[in-house]
């Protein structure tokens, strides 16, 4: 069996340089010097398909941007089709790599070792985001909003915005006499799974369901993906929802209440709070997925955060499929290809830590 390297590149390489030397990373400490690429890294070729997140579809979009740039004889398709979708197409062979903002549970990771070999996939985060809670409503930008508040929108018992229970948090803001109407992802959704997990661990009298991808509550407006709830409360005054920060555009959002404070989503809250966070126990030695802590009180972080991961195999026999996962998915966790995606997504760059774990992960994929 041939485990496949590619030479560490540092931060003053250019993204097209990077793509080119596929930085993932190997045992030499980073140099800030630019490194030439392998002949192997030079001959990537082939068509390679993903699919998952669509949370993660505007850091996707720069990452594959980046990377064919660099790579013209490689076409990377990638289908944000959900969280759910992608771990399914992955698990049936359809994929060479998945994305979701939700890892592999037990039953998933064991089913994986007929993809890929016995010893499975593993979950590596490369996407951190905070989930904004965010309306259309006529002349206000912004509420507070605390977990119990929105638990009580979402389960249907809040029907206007101007009830009580949002007017007490909200004193100096004239809300209007306007019916609420909660959306909600439609599809198997790890941005689903992230915010029912808020509610389930910060509003316990609210939200009595278990977190779960698939929306637990009959009834309600829905839509799938992150673009198509946007879109609907985008046309619909009074609708509220749950998405990624990076897609909410000029909709109003809620700051939710930390401790004592009310704290706007922020990529440097949503990153303190993955680092602050222990990882799932019991996994294999290079699986990095987050038991993320919803109930921090220090006001720095944002504690309704989604962490995505990148699935891969831990083995590859396809050399060349098993060069491409390795070359683009260290682009993605390099410091070059966090700032892509924090630039074209408002994403957090996943911290110095993370991105040491996650190098060294790729770099144990083993090809052939």
């Amino acid at each position: 069996m041939k485990i496949s390297r590619f030479p560490r590149v540092g931060s003053a390489v250019m993204v097209g340089a990077l793509a080119l030397s596929l930085a993932a990373c190997g045992s030499d400490p980073t140099t800030g010097n630019e490194t030439a690429p392998t002949d192997e890294a030079a001959a990537l070729s082939g068509d390679y398909a993903g699919a998952g997140s669509s949370a993660q579809e505007s850091a996707m979009d720069a990452w594959v941007a980046g990377f064919q740039s660099a790579n013209p004889d490689v076409t990377i398709n990638y289908d944000p089709a959900g969280s759910g979708a992608g771990r399914e197409q992955f698990l049936a062979g359809g994929l060479q790599w998945a994305g979701s903002d939700s890892a592999l549970d037990d039953d998933e990771l064991e089913a994986s070792k007929e993809v890929c070999g016995p010893d499975g996939a593993i979950d590596l985060p490369v996407y951190v985001s905070p989930i904004a809670v965010t309306f259309n409503l006529p002349d206000v930008d912004a509420l507070n909003l605390a977990p119990e508040v929105i638990a009580d929108i979402f389960n249907g018992t809040i029907k206007k915005w101007n009830d009580d229970e949002i007017a007490a948090d909200n004193p100096d803001v004239e809300l209007p006499d306007l019916a609420v109407t909660p959306v909600h992802r439609s599809d198997d959704s790890g941005t689903t799974k992230n915010f029912t997990q808020y509610l389930e661990a910060t509003a316990p009298k609210g939200w009595t369901n278990e977190a779960d991808s698939v929306w637990p509550l009959k009834g309600g407006d829905s839509a799938e993906g992150t673009s198509g709830v946007i879109g609907v409360v985008t046309d619909t005054e009074g609708a509220v929802t749950y998405a990624d920060a990076s897609k909410i555009g000029t909709l109003g959002t809620g700051a939710i209440k930390v401790g004592e404070e009310w704290v706007q989503h922020s990529p440097e809250g949503a990153a303190a709070v993955v680092d602050a966070s222990p990882l799932v126990e019991g996994r294999a030695e290079h699986d990095f997925a987050v038991e993320v802590d919803r109930t921090l009180t220090d006001a720095d972080t944002y504690p309704l955060v989604l962490v995505s991961y990148a699935i891969a195999c831990t083995n590859y026999k396809d050399e060349a499929a098993g060069n491409f996962v390795k070359a683009f998915l260290a682009y993605q966790a390099s410091e070059e290809g966090q700032q892509a995606a924090a630039d074209a997504a408002g994403s957090a760059p996943i911290s110095a830590g993370t991105a040491e774990k996650v190098a060294a992960a790729i770099d144990s994929i083993t090809v052939g």
